[in-house]
C-alpha cells in the first residue's frame, strides 16, 4: 500500500502552472476531465501541452461537460485536436443550450480531474478559465493509492460519455485504509455516496463544521442537520462569497441566512475577490476536497467527486486554510441582517419557490 501524498492550490494560477507542469512531465498518459474548459489563453495553453505530448507518444484524453464548455464544444478546435490524436469526448449533448438557460446546468458532469501517469492527479474547485484568474479556490494536487480509485472514476465517466453501461461503486462510500478516498455523487438511483457521507460526518460532528462553499443552496434535510448541530453546541461555521458571481444562487443563498443565523451557524461572508473552493472540515477528523458545492445542482442533478480524508495532517491544513479565509471575511450577525433593504428581502421571497433547482 502506497502512502498518500499531497499538496494544495490556494488559487486558480498556482493550480494551472502546476497542471501544466506535471502535463509537461507526462510520459505515458494524460487524462482530463473539466467542467469549463475555454478557449481563451489558459486553455489554449493546456490544448497546446496535450497536442505536443501526443506527438512523442503520451496518450491524451480529454472529457467535458458540453454546458460548461460550450464555447471549445462548438468550435473547430477538438476536430483539429482529433486529427492530432487526442482523445476527446463531451458529456451529454442532448440538453438545450445556453449560458443564461438554467435547465442547460442539470446532470452535468461538474468535476475536475487530471490525471498523469496513473500516478499523480489533481482535483477541486479550479476551472481552466481566464474569468476564474483572480478567484480564490482549492485544489490538491496527490500521489499514493488514491490516484487508482480516481483513474478508475475517470474511465466510467469516460465510457458514460459514449452512452455506455456502468455499474454502481457501492465501496466508493467507505474509506480505505490509508485515510483517503475519492467520493462521487451522481444524480442516479442510490449513487448519492458524497452526500449521504457528508451528511453522516455532519451528524457525528461534537466540535465543530467549518464549511467553504462558493453556492449555499442546501435542501431541506442538510439544513435541517446543520441547523441541529448547532443547537447541541457544535461551532457551526460557513463561508460564502461577499459578491457571488450567479445573482440568482446569491439570493437563493440570503433567502437562508435568516434562519441560520437565529438557529446559531456562523455566517461569514469572503471579500476582495471571488470564493469558490469546496471544502469541510469537522472535528479535526474529517475532511473533503473536490468539485461539490451545497447546492441542489451538486446534491442531486450533478456529477460530482471529492477526495475525502481521516488523515490528521490533510485535514488540519484544511482548517487553517479556513482559518486564514476567515480573516479575511466579513462576519455577518443576525441584527446587522435583519436591517438589509426591503427589496433585498423581496429578493430572497421570490426566489424561495424555484431554490430546490438551484
Amino acid at each position: 500500500m502506497n502512502e498518500t501524498s499531497w499538496r494544495f492550490y490556494l488559487n486558480s494560477v498556482e493550480a494551472w502552472n502546476a497542471m501544466l507542469n506535471a502535463c509537461e512531465e507526462a510520459k505515458t498518459s494524460i487524462d482530463l476531465e473539466q467542467f469549463i474548459l475555454g478557449t481563451d489563453e489558459i486553455g489554449n495553453k493546456f490544448l497546446d501541452i496535450c497536442r505536443e505530448k501526443v506527438k512523442v507518444g503520451v496518450r491524451v484524453r480529454i472529457l467535458c461537460d458540453t454546458a460548461g464548455s460550450f464555447g471549445f464544444y462548438n468550435s473547430n478546435i477538438p476536430k483539429k485536436l482529433r486529427e492530432d490524436g487526442v482523445h476527446i469526448a463531451f458529456f451529454n449533448t442532448l440538453l438545450p443550450w445556453g449560458k443564461h438557460n438554467h435547465t442547460s446546468w442539470f446532470f452535468r458532469d461538474h468535476r475536475k480531474l487530471l490525471i498523469i501517469d496513473k500516478t499523480k492527479a489533481f482535483t477541486g474547485g479550479v476551472c481552466i478559465s481566464e474569468e476564474m484568474k483572480n478567484w480564490r479556490d482549492t485544489h490538491v494536487s496527490v500521489e499514493g493509492d488514491i490516484v487508482q480509485q480516481m483513474s478508475r472514476s475517470f474511465n466510467d465517466m469516460w465510457k458514460r460519455a459514449f452512452k455506455n453501461r456502468v455499474k454502481s461503486d457501492n465501496n466508493s462510500f467507505l474509506l480505505n485504509e490509508t485515510g483517503f478516498n475519492y467520493i462521487t455523487n451522481a444524480p442516479l438511483p442510490k449513487q448519492r455516496f458524497l452526500y449521504h457521507n457528508f451528511i453522516d460526518a455532519i451528524r457525528n460532528a461534537t466540535k465543530y463544521i467549518y464549511l467553504t462553499t462558493p453556492y449555499f443552496v442546501p435542501d431541506q434535510r442538510f439544513t435541517r442537520v446543520l441547523k441541529l448541530a448547532s443547537r447541541r453546541d457544535v461551532d457551526v461555521r460557513v463561508i460564502l462569497p461577499y459578491d457571488c458571481n450567479e445573482r440568482l444562487v446569491h439570493y437563493a443563498a440570503q433567502s437562508y441566512f435568516t434562519k441560520m443565523l437565529k438557529a446559531g451557524v456562523k455566517i461569514y461572508r469572503y471579500k476582495n475577490t471571488m470564493i469558490h473552493s469546496k471544502t469541510a472540515v469537522i472535528d479535526d477528523e474529517w475532511a473533503t476536497v473536490g468539485s461539490f458545492n451545497l447546492d441542489n445542482l451538486s446534491f442531486l442533478y450533478n456529477f460530482e467527486g471529492n477526495i475525502i480524508s481521516t488523515n490528521k495532517e490533510f485535514v488540519l491544513e484544511l482548517k487553517k486554510h479556513f482559518t486564514e479565509d476567515m480573516k479575511k471575511s466579513e462576519e455577518l450577525t443576525l441584527i446587522e441582517w435583519e436591517k438589509r433593504f426591503f427589496v433585498e428581502k423581496l429578493l430572497e421571497a421570490l426566489i424561495k419557490p424555484i431554490r430546490n433547482i438551484l
